[in-house]
């Protein structure tokens, strides 16, 4: 059985890049893509909340403004954690840019999967920028440097259906 690079093993039926490399296809893009997407969403709701703050702190005498900066990090921990732990695995972004998050060892994808997901692709993004993008060229699924540490992946969702379908009536035919 495949292990990743801290020899955990792997799930058996993941997608291999060499014999379907439709699922990795321009994968790296659209995870840009669906970022910036997802950026703009969540400034719409931090733009939205930090009013509705402000607004509530006239009424309050200044005690709503302390929740000002706290506005930031938990739009984007809540945003990630109910879409990516969601059952479509994806923020709206990453719907669509046709993108699915999937585990890559035996593991659930939940909503504390996902806030972990996010809170390290931050620190990442804040450690590496602009390079985050670059170690995704050098491993063969396309995974960043978070991804690799939780065991995730990012694939095209509409092959991936194609995939599990495939590999589904595979494990039928082999009964």
């Amino acid at each position: 059985m495949a292990t990743d690079f801290l020899g955990r093993m792997l799930r058996h039926d993941l997608p291999n890049p060499n014999t379907s490399p439709e699922l990795f296809d321009g994968i790296l893009t659209r995870r840009v893509m669906a970022f910036l997407i997802d950026c703009v969403i969540m400034g719409a709701a931090i733009l939205i909340v930090t009013l509705v703050a402000g607004i509530l702190g006239i009424f309050t005498f200044g005690l709503t403004w302390l929740s000002i900066p706290l506005i930031v990090p938990l739009t984007f921990v809540v945003y990630y954690a109910v879409t990516l732990g969601s059952a479509s695995r994806a923020t709206l972004g990453m719907r669509a840019t046709d993108i699915v998050l999937t585990p890559t060892r035996e593991t659930t994808l939940d909503g504390w999967m996902a806030m972990i997901h996010v809170v390290l692709f931050w620190i990442s993004c804040s450690i590496l920028t602009p390079f985050i993008v670059l170690i995704g060229l050098f491993t063969p699924r396309r995974q960043l440097l978070h991804d690799l540490v939780l065991g995730t992946m990012m694939v095209r969702r509409s092959p991936m259906v194609r995939h599990w379908q495939a590999y589904a009536r595979a494990g039928d035919a082999a009964q």
